[in-house]
């Protein structure tokens, strides 16, 4: 089998492995087609995986080298540019062929924009979706274009997927009351807290799909990212939350998206570099 619409990209320094024989496949996702603010989410998988060259393969806190850890890289999606629709299909091609050559290995994707988030979920068809985010992202259709960044938890939640949502502080009256409707869970970074995170997990039903929008963090974390906002989660918050989600529930696939910029070592794409580390990490411990 050959996998679908890939094109090799700079590689992670340690040591990469063949799917098949694989525990994570990554694949960058470079899309800002419908990007309503900040462009340059297209340079978000080259930018993270450059700065990963900047961090330590052992993780402290794990007890775990990565570098001894089964990682398979297919390279980015070959996007059609300014197309959502048919680069979330290329997507959802790409994902399904490489759950076929090696089914156990766990799917990352890095983003590119939030509308790709649609690819993966799509492909595996997780029976919940977490995701930590400034923005609901619950809207019908925003800028007449049902498939933009700011629609994709809508659309995920129309295939009947539990969701949750982390970190929040920002959205329409018309999102909030389709989370009223839909019965989605969501909790304003203002009162977030780590026992309100597991009191809402602990009842979705697994596999869960994990998303990252990387504008969940405070923005003096993450200044490159499409839609910024102030007031925004610190790092060992999510860490704490996706330690306790990996050792209690049943994880299938994680994201990591909304990652721009125009040059390398920037300090969001550090950020989400520093999470993939620890994302894999924690996984591996399982």
């Amino acid at each position: 089998m050959e996998l679908l619409y890939t094109y090799e990209t700079l590689k992670l320094e340690f040591p990469m492995t063949e799917i098949e024989k694989a525990d994570f496949v990554i694949l960058g996702i470079p899309f800002d087609g419908t990007t309503s603010y900040k462009p340059g989410t297209r340079f978000g998988p080259t930018l993270i995986r450059q700065a990963t060259l900047n961090l330590e393969s052992y993780i402290l806190d794990y007890d775990i080298d990565l570098a001894e850890v089964r990682i398979a890289d297919v390279g980015d999606l070959a996007i059609v540019a300014g197309n959502p629709v048919e680069t979330i299909k290329r997507g959802i091609k790409t994902i399904e062929e490489i759950r076929k050559l090696n089914p156990k290995a766990i799917p990352i994707v890095l983003g590119g924009e939030h509308s790709m988030t649609y690819a993966p979920v799509k492909a595996l068809m997780p029976k919940s979706y977490i995701v930590f985010d400034a923005h609901l992202d619950l809207r019908e259709q925003y800028e007449e274009n049902p498939w933009n960044h700011a629609c994709v938890a809508r659309r995920i939640s129309e295939l009947g997927i539990e969701i949750a949502e982390f970190g929040i502080r920002s959205g329409t009256k018309e999102e909030v009351k389709y989370t009223k409707e839909r019965g989605i869970h969501w909790v304003h970074a203002r009162h977030y807290s780590f026992e309100r995170f597991k009191e809402i997990v602990r009842e979705l039903p697994d596999p869960i799909y994990i998303s990252i929008d990387i504008d969940v963090f405070d923005l003096s974390m993450v200044p490159s990212t499409g839609t910024p906002e102030a007031g925004g989660l610190g790092f060992w918050e999510v860490v704490e939350a996706l330690e306790w989600l990996v050792r209690n529930k049943e994880v299938v696939g994680f994201d990591i998206m909304e990652v721009a910029g125009m040059e390398l070592g920037d300090v969001t794409a550090l950020t989400a570099a520093k999470l993939l580390f620890y994302l894999m990490g924690m996984i591996s411990m399982r």
